[in-house]
């Protein structure tokens, strides 16, 4: 079997703000286990997704969510017309043929998951599959890759500290108002301008974090209003359905976002 489907064959669009390229590199050259670290919609997936393709390596990604088993990562007996068969999972297919495993938003998952790939991120480089009483070691060119948001954390959603530790880490942030605003324009396909006020309406947005909103408005979600703006939405219309209504149902907060957008027009 290759993995001939899970290449990245186009260039993914991604403007680099510091050094973390080089720094991905590096940790790949020695199969480093890497943590990508930082708030929702601010290109932690679309990083991994360039630098697959940068490295011409294959990559599969896993949405984790709270229901995940250990399963649905490493595989599972199924019947077909065969009889029972054993399946294996993304975890196992990438540990086998060498491809990048991405792991999005591991805090969402089961902790009793998670320490499923421990023995992936040190010296062992194994996946042991206990249904079947295998011991896969890795392919040379694997690598695992997780994103995890800290300001999600909590005392009944965080990682173990036994799995953080595993890890190197690169931070992401949102990027400076010039960077977001170059991004902002060349993903949406608007203007300089439009894309300067959208930037700039997120960072009022931001700036309200922890005074009423536990999130201010993501790069992905400026980028969205800008995609309506390109197909004829009014600022105030696209900010309202893209920005406003998706991160607060407070009336008072809604009302201190729409000001933030008036402020801005």
């Amino acid at each position: 079997m290759t993995l001939a489907e899970y290449f990245i064959t186009a260039e993914p669009y991604y403007r680099a703000v510091g050094d973390e390229i080089a720094l991905f590199e590096a940790a790949y050259a020695t199969r480093m286990p890497v943590m990508l670290k930082g708030p929702t919609g601010c290109g932690k997936t679309r990083f991994i997704e360039h630098m697959a393709w940068r490295l011409a390596k294959p990559i599969l990604t896993v949405a984790c969510h709270e229901d995940m088993t250990a399963s649905d990562l490493v595989g599972r007996y199924l019947l077909d017309s065969n009889g029972t068969v054993w399946h294996d999972g993304p975890l196992t297919l990438a540990v086998r043929h060498g491809a990048i495993c991405y792991l999005d938003e591991i805090v969402e998952a089961r902790q009793d998951t998670t320490v499923v790939i421990h023995p992936l991120t040190d010296d062992r480089r194994v996946l042991p599959l206990e249904k079947k009483g295998d011991l896969i070691p890795a392919h040379p060119d694997f690598q695992i890759v997780i994103s995890y948001n800290p300001g999600y954390q909590s005392v009944l959603k965080d990682l173990k500290e036994s799995t953080k530790q595993r890890f190197s880490a690169i931070e992401f942030g949102y990027p400076a108002a010039a960077i977001e605003a170059e991004i902002v324009m060349h993903e949406a396909g608007i203007g300089a301008g439009d894309a300067a006020r959208l930037v700039a309406i997120g960072e009022r947005s931001r700036h309200l974090k922890g005074h009423g909103l536990e999130e201010g408005a993501s790069t992905r979600m400026l980028i969205h209003a800008g995609r309506l703006l390109a197909k004829g939405i009014s600022m105030e219309a696209a900010c309202r359905v893209a920005l406003i209504l998706p991160i607060t149902d407070d009336l008072d907060m809604r009302e201190a976002l729409s000001a933030a957008v008036g402020a801005c027009l």
